[in-house]
């Protein structure tokens, strides 16, 4: 209740992501239980992301579980305690951590990627962020969670908009589940990849891998998604309105990092502002300590 009337919201529910799984959670998770299933022996896989991923953290950790190894490609993005935390934890955990020293030369570190992949074993990409449709039918099933966890469809679901594939698998979900329910991406990345014509790709290429299986989803479209601009000075860079929003989501145990989380959270009194009075936001951070507790 206390975030709740900070936001000037009737009701808010959190999402907890963060707590996807046993070995490192937040939501890439959910993607990358299709992503890495049916692997031979011997997959590399090779994925990519910011110095600070998420993304590239969770991979090189799941696929490990299943004996895996993952080779990552890093663009450099501003240091925070978070980012470099989770980029120590990323070298611990993944084979190999190729790094561009700065972002236009990410393709030629990619490349770097794949060869030393290649010598290491049988070398399958990921694409950056799990933002393919196969890891879009995983944020579908976090979607669809919703009906058994709420007892009345919510106003609106807030989440970061990066890659796209959480917001393309709630747009779907929330279809499937024929609510009225909208899903707010607040776009933290940039909008070549940050746009709601990316996330409507995305949600089509899993409704037509789901129908060849035989599971029939809902059209859906660019209007599915309504996208609010939160990246303030760039990628990865904090906000003023971000650091705000941490603190007050502190005070009630929830933790936030600044690249995503907290400029969402941010957003939530302009969200109350177009009339969504009852929301879900989307906590998908996973904090890298974690991680330390739960393999010591």
């Amino acid at each position: 209740m206390q975030l709740a009337e900070a936001n000037d919201l009737q009701a808010l529910w959190i999402k907890r992501e963060d707590a996807s799984s046993g070995t490192y959670g937040g939501s890439k998770v959910r993607g990358l239980e299709f992503l890495l299933a049916g692997a031979a022996p011997g997959t590399v896989y090779v994925t990519v992301g910011g110095s600070g991923s998420t993304h590239c953290l969770a991979t090189a950790l799941q696929a490990a579980t299943l004996k895996h190894a993952t080779v990552v490609a890093q663009f450099p993005q501003p240091a925070t305690d978070e980012t470099l935390a989770i980029a120590a934890a990323c070298r611990r955990a993944a084979r190999r951590v190729v790094c561009a020293r700065w972002r236009a030369a990410l393709p030629l570190a990619v490349a770097h990627a794949w060869i030393v992949a290649q010598g290491l074993g049988s070398a399958r990409w990921i694409p950056g962020g799990g933002a393919n449709p196969r890891g879009v039918v995983g944020q579908l099933l976090g979607g669809l969670e919703l009906a058994i966890q709420v007892s009345d469809p919510p106003d609106a679901i807030v989440v970061p908009l990066g890659s796209g594939g959480t917001a393309a698998g709630l747009v779907l979900a929330m279809r499937t589940l024929g609510w009225s329910t909208r899903v707010i991406g607040v776009r933290v990345a940039p909008m070549i990849v940050a746009n709601r014509w990316h996330v409507a790709a995305l949600a089509r290429g899993a409704a037509r891998l789901l129908a060849r299986l035989g599971v029939t989803l809902p059209d859906c479209d660019s209007t599915a998604l309504i996208v609010l601009d939160g990246i303030g000075a760039g990628y990865g860079h904090p906000s003023a309105a971000g650091e705000t929003a941490r603190a007050l989501a502190a005070t009630c145990g929830m933790v936030l990092e600044p690249t995503y989380g907290a400029k969402a959270f941010a957003m939530l009194p302009a969200v109350a502002k177009r009339g969504f009075r009852r929301v879900v936001f989307w906590h998908t951070f996973a904090s890298p300590s974690s991680v330390r507790e739960r393999t010591a």
